[in-house]
């Protein structure tokens, strides 16, 4: 391996978390900026179990069924833009449209390094943006996705 006079070029360093970007729908579909993405996480519950001429007297543990949380997206609001509160509000009229939403961690070239895959997700919150007449930040709304199985790949 060429040497290029730095230290850092051979070492392996973690990712930051702040260079990602989130995809809705289909994998050419449009990309959204967001802010924060928080609840990407499985779970898998514990089974004990002893059978009846064990010698032991402790059950054994074995692994049961998998449940995935919910995941948040909190984003700006843009002038016009009722992308989020129209994808919510379509679960009240009883058509659910589900959707693969991809989270994808980047690199400094932009690049995928890794993805979540939430398969068959839907809002089943939203939260409009906090206003105080005497705050300065950014307003910012949230959705709360449920989804169906949690897919991590590297690319």
């Amino acid at each position: 391996m060429p040497d290029d006079g730095s230290a850092q070029s051979t070492t392996v360093w973690p990712l930051p978390a702040f260079h990602f970007e989130v995809t809705i729908g289909a994998a050419d579909g449009p990309k959204g900026t967001f802010s924060e993405v928080t609840g990407l996480n499985s779970e898998t519950q514990v089974i004990e179990y002893r059978h009846g001429n064990s010698p032991i007297y402790s059950p054994i543990k074995m692994p049961g069924i998998t449940k995935v949380g919910n995941v948040t997206l909190k984003r700006g609001i843009f002038k016009s833009d009722n992308s989020f509160w129209s994808w919510y509000s379509s679960i009240q009229q009883n058509t659910i449209k589900r959707q693969n939403v991809v989270i994808a961690l980047l690199d400094e070239q932009k690049a995928t390094t890794m993805q979540w895959t939430l398969t068959n997700a839907w809002p089943t919150k939203f939260s409009g943006a906090d206003l105080k007449s005497d705050g300065n930040a950014v307003a910012v709304h949230t959705i709360e996705l449920a989804f169906e199985t949690l897919a991590i790949t590297n690319k």
